[in-house]
């Protein structure tokens, strides 16, 4: 479905009372259309907007000032609608490539980062890495291939926002009984850690009774399922994680307090790393776009950051991919982008879902 700018707010209120999951689409100025919108009223905005002075996009816009501070300001003040436009409950996702300029790194999206920090007041929560796997190829004979760009997750407020880390967890690895012994899926059976308590120097005898007590208790939650797995840091046999700073570690104070501590490991598997591989191949051959993103891009923003109802926002939608995952995942969604032909394409290409 279609809007023109100009019946934004009443189509919007229409399509948010109808059934379908099919996206909205509006062809015009990102911001135009934003401060047209009223406010909290999507939950989660997965974008990727046009690169500084990589790219001739055919209708103009964004990416074409002379100068990175230009472009900063301009996009920001996109993105300040959308903080406007979002939820307090909301939470905002960037995807933005850097660029060189006269042989130096510009350093693009970190200056935009941190401009929305400062000045705007969102609060960054992660930094993540995408990782091309096989990036394009690279001729330059005096620098590194430049294979990954960033994707930047911010919130309005710093408590309080939805996040359901349950619908990215990858799929725990189970447990087996060996000669009648729980055994985690890593190989921890227990056994090691009582010899270590055991021949322990620096743990004293109420210390050892109660580091077996509970190693017994974690090995019986295994056992029901109630953990995937566990380490145990023992005083003198591992070192704290982290820091073996007492006033900056709580495990290092829990080490110096009790003799030991545990690491538990959820039973419904281990949550994403702030390092993706995604390949960054087209796989819909859209070739009227220059810089489509890849579909699994929009998969832990949308499952993390909107719920099963929510409403998905992308201000630079190009060829509709945020709309399109935000459908598969059964989210209503609204893009915008300023070319009518790639809005046309996007409308197309989400045409079947209902």
């Amino acid at each position: 479905m279609i809007a023109t700018p100009q019946g934004t707010p009443l189509r919007l209120q229409s399509y948010l009372r109808e059934p379908r999951r099919s996206p909205l689409f509006i062809a015009g100025d990102a911001l135009d259309v934003l401060e047209r919108l009223p406010a909290a009223t999507f939950d989660c905005c997965m974008t990727s907007p046009p690169y500084w002075g990589k790219r001739e996009y055919g209708n103009g816009g964004i990416g074409l000032e002379k100068d990175y501070r230009e472009f900063i300001e301009a996009i920001a003040a996109v993105f300040a609608e959308v903080k406007r436009v979002l939820k307090p409950t909301g939470s905002f996702w960037l995807n933005i490539g850097d660029t060189y300029k006269q042989k130096g790194l510009v350093g693009v999206p970190w200056r935009v980062a941190l401009h929305l920090v400062d000045k705007q007041g969102w609060t960054l929560r992660n930094d993540v890495v995408w990782n091309k796997v096989k990036g394009s190829p690279d001729n330059t004979r005096d620098r590194l291939r430049n294979v990954h760009e960033s994707v930047f997750h911010f919130v309005k407020r710093q408590r309080g926002y939805y996040y359901n880390v349950d619908a990215i967890r990858s799929a725990p690895k189970t447990t087996k009984v060996v000669n009648g012994s729980v055994v985690t899926a890593s190989g921890v059976s227990g056994v090691r850690y009582k010899r270590q308590i055991e021949l322990s120097t620096q743990l004293d005898a109420a210390e050892k009774r109660n580091a077996n007590t509970m190693l017994e208790r974690m090995l019986g939650a295994v056992n029901r399922g109630e953990l995937a797995d566990f380490r145990m840091i023992i005083r003198g046999q591992q070192r704290a994680t982290h820091s073996d700073s007492e006033r900056l570690s709580g495990r290092a104070k829990e080490l110096r307090d009790k003799g030991f501590y545990f690491l538990k490991y959820h039973p419904n598997g281990s949550k994403p790393s702030d390092v993706w591989d995604i390949l960054p191949e087209d796989t819909q051959r859209r070739r009227g776009h220059f810089a489509p993103f890849p579909e699994d891009l929009c998969r832990i923003p949308i499952l993390a950051t909107s719920p099963p109802d929510g409403i998905v926002l992308d201000p630079f939608c190009g060829t509709g991919t945020t709309m399109l995952v935000a459908s598969q995942l059964g989210r209503k969604s609204v893009g915008i982008d300023l070319s009518p032909e790639y809005i046309k394409m996007a409308d197309q290409r989400t045409a079947t879902i209902l």
